[in-house]
C-alpha cells in the first residue's frame, strides 16, 4: 500500500460527495415539478401515451404500470436481439442471437442488471448495442428512480391514499436527469479519446505480423449512462479495462464519479422530500463507512496480494494478475468495490484474478442487497428497507411501536419488508446450489475448489443483486446458466419491488406521530451503527456459511500455501 494509493481513493470518495447536495437538490426540484425547461416535449409525450400528468396512482396501479412497461420493454428488447441479422446498422454482419441467450440478454437490461454472457463487440450490432441496450440503460434507470422517489412520497405524505404517478416520474427522470447528464458525459468522453460512430471494424496488423480486427461503434453514448444510471454493461468484452471504453485516468475517474453520483444523491433528495435533511444525511453516513470499510480491506489484500509470490522468486508479492497496468492496484480495487456497491457491474480489472479476500469485498457488497448507495434508486429504497427493520430492532430494545420519519412501523410492514430483503438470497443460494449438482453446470468453471464454488456464488450473488459483474472464470453462455441468471435477476428485482410497494402504500396512508421522549432518534451515531449493524448482521447470517466454503477457506488455504 502506497499514499498515493490512499490519496487515489480519497479523490474517487471526495468527488462523489462533492456532488451529492447540488444534485440531491437539483432531483427534488425535478420531481416536485419545479424543473420544467421541456415542458413542451413532457407534455406531448403524455398526450401520445394518454397520461394524465395529474391523476396519481394507488401503490397498487403503480406497482402494476411498472410491471407493464419492463414486461414490454423486455419483449421489445428480446425481438431486437432475436432479428439482429435483418435490422440496420450491422456492419460486421452479426448473426441472430440464440433464444436462451437473448432472454438472458433481454431480462438482464431490463431488470438493470447488465449481466453479459458474451463479448459485446462479437456479439452483438450497432443497433442492438443502441437501439436495444442503451435505451433499455434509460429505461431500466428511471425506473430504480422512480421507486425510489415513490419510497419517499411514503414517508413524506400522510393518510394519502396516492403514492404519484408512474409515467410522470419515469418520463421527468428521463428527460430532465438521465439524458442531460448522459449527454454531457458522452461528449466529454468522446474529447478524451472514447469512439462513437456507425463504423465497422479496423483491420490492423499486429508486431507478429498477424491481423487483427479492432471493434469500434457508439461506443461513448452507451457508455455514460451505463456509468450514470448504474448499469455496466460494455460495449467491449473486457468492459472499463478497454482503453477505447477507457482511454486515460482522467476518464477513469469520471466513469468512477458516475457510478455512485446519483445513487449517493439520492439521500439529500429523500431527506429534503421528507423535510429531515439529517436523516438523508444519516442514510449517507452508513452508506460511506461501509464503503470506505470495503475500500481498505479491498486494497489492503490486493496489495499484500499472495505469499506464493514470494516463495517463486518473485520481488514483491503485490497481486498484478488480471489489472490494467494504465490503472494499477489501488484503481483496480477502488473499482471493483464502487461498482458492486453501486449495482453497477462494470470492471477495469478481472475480479476472477482477485486475492480470496480481495473477491470476498464485492461479493459481500453484492449480498447485502447493494445498500452501500446502491444502484441507482435501488440503494435507496434497499437501504430503506433495512431501516424498517432496524426501527423495529430498535423498538424491541426499548419496548415501544417503532417509529421511523412519523411512521409507526407495525407487524405487516415488518413482515412485507423481510420478504423483500430475502428474495434476493433465496433466489441466488438455491440456484447456487442447484448449479453445484446440476449435470455439466461444473464444466463452465474454470478453477476447481474453494475458487469454482466462488465463481459460481459471484454469478449469482450478481444476478440476484441485479449488479452484472461477473469473477470471468465462469463460461455462461449455456441455456443451464443463460436460464437460470435471468430468472435470478427477475426475482432479485421484481420480487423484491412488490412487496416494497406494498410497504409504501401502507405508509403513505398512516397518519404522521408526533416525536415523543420515548422516540428513537434515527439521525446520530448511534442509528448510523445500529443501521450499519443490521444490514452486516443480515447478510453475514444469511450469507456466512457459503462464504466460508468460497473466499473464506481459500484464503487460508492460500496463507498455507495451496493455490486453486
Amino acid at each position: 500500500m502506497t499514499l498515493a494509493g490512499w490519496l487515489q481513493i480519497a479523490l474517487a470518495v471526495g468527488v462523489v460527495l462533492a456532488t451529492v447536495v447540488p444534485l440531491g437538490a437539483y432531483m427534488t426540484r425535478v420531481f416536485d415539478g419545479r424543473i420544467a425547461f421541456l415542458a413542451p416535449i413532457e407534455t406531448a409525450l403524455y398526450r401520445i401515451a394518454g397520461v394524465d400528468p395529474a391523476r396519481e396512482q394507488r401503490w397498487s396501479a403503480y406497482a402494476f404500470a411498472m410491471l407493464a412497461f419492463n414486461a414490454a420493454g423486455f419483449v421489445f428488447l428480446y425481438g431486437v436481439l432475436r432479428l439482429q441479422d435483418v435490422l440496420p446498422l450491422n456492419p460486421a454482419g452479426m448473426a441472430a442471437v440464440t433464444p436462451d441467450l437473448a432472454f438472458n440478454t433481454a431480462v438482464s437490461f431490463v431488470t438493470n442488471t447488465n449481466w453479459q454472457s458474451y463479448g459485446g463487440e462479437t456479439t452483438l450490432s450497432h443497433f442492438s448495442q443502441m437501439v436495444g441496450l442503451t435505451v433499455q440503460n434509460f429505461l431500466s434507470t428511471a425506473t430504480g428512480i422512480a421507486l425510489a422517489i415513490a419510497f419517499a412520497r411514503g414517508f413524506a405524505r400522510a393518510r394519502s391514499a396516492t403514492i404519484g404517478n408512474f409515467w410522470v416520474d419515469v418520463t421527468r427522470s428521463t428527460l430532465y436527469l438521465l439524458l442531460p447528464l448522459a449527454i454531457i458525459m458522452a461528449l466529454v468522453l468522446v474529447a478524451m479519446g472514447m469512439p462513437q460512430n456507425f463504423a465497422g471494424p479496423i483491420e490492423a496488423t499486429t508486431l507478429e505480423g498477424a491481423s487483427q480486427a479492432i471493434a469500434q461503434g457508439p461506443v461513448a453514448s452507451q457508455v455514460a449512462i451505463k456509468m450514470l444510471g448504474s448499469n455496466g454493461g460494455g460495449f467491449f468484452n473486457v468492459n472499463a479495462a478497454h482503453p477505447f471504453e477507457n482511454p486515460t485516468a482522467w476518464s477513469n475517474l469520471l466513469q468512477l464519479w458516475a457510478i455512485l453520483a446519483i445513487g449517493a444523491a439520492l439521500t439529500a433528495t429523500f431527506g429534503r422530500m421528507v423535510g429531515a435533511r439529517a436523516q438523508g444525511r444519516a442514510l449517507l453516513a452508513a452508506m460511506v463507512i461501509m464503503l470506505v470499510v470495503g475500500l481498505g480491506v479491498s486494497y489492503w489484500a490486493e496489495s499484500a496480494g499472495n505469499p506464493g509470490f514470494v516463495a517463486a522468486g518473485l520481488d514483491s508479492p503485490a497481486n498484478w494478475e488480471g489489472k490494467e497496468t494504465r490503472f494499477g492496484i489501488a484503481n483496480s480495487a477502488i473499482w471493483s468495490v464502487f461498482t458492486t456497491a453501486a449495482s453497477n457491474g462494470s470492471v477495469n480489472a478481472m475480479h476472477d484474478s482477485f486475492t480470496p479476500l480481495g473477491g470476498l469485498v464485492p461479493l459481500f457488497n453484492m449480498e447485502i442487497g447493494e445498500v452501500i448507495i446502491g444502484g441507482v434508486g435501488a440503494g435507496l429504497y434497499g437501504i430503506l428497507l433495512y431501516a424498517i427493520i432496524a426501527v423495529f430492532v430498535a423498538g424491541l430494545m426499548v419496548g415501544r411501536t417503532p417509529e421511523y420519519l412519523g411512521k409507526k412501523i407495525g407487524g405487516t410492514e415488518v413482515k412485507l419488508t423481510m420478504l423483500a430483503v430475502l428474495v434476493s438470497p433465496l433466489a441466488c443460494l438455491f440456484f447456487t446450489a442447484l448449479a453445484c449438482v446440476w449435470p455439466g453446470a461444473l464444466a463452465g468453471l474454470a478453477n476447481a475448489g474453494p475458487h469454482g464454488f466462488s465463481e459460481l456464488l459471484y454469478a449469482y450473488s450478481s444476478a440476484a443483486g441485479n449488479n452484472g459483474s461477473a469473477f470471468a472464470g465462469l463460461s455462461a453462455n449455456v441455456p443451464f446458466f443463460n436460464t437460470t441468471l435471468g430468472l435470478t435477476m427477475l426475482l432479485g428485482r421484481f420480487a423484491l419491488i412488490v412487496p416494497m410497494m406494498a410497504v409504501i402504500g401502507r405508509l403513505a396512508m398512516a397518519p404522521k406521530v408526533p416525536e415523543s421522549a420515548g422516540t428513537f432518534p434515527t439521525t446520530g451515531a448511534l442509528w448510523i451503527g445500529l443501521l450499519i449493524g443490521v444490514i452486516v448482521i443480515v447478510g453475514g447470517l444469511t450469507f456466512f456459511p457459503a462464504l466460508a466454503l468460497g473466499p473464506i477457506v481459500e484464503h487460508f488455504a492460500m496463507q498455507a500455501g495451496g493455490l486453486f
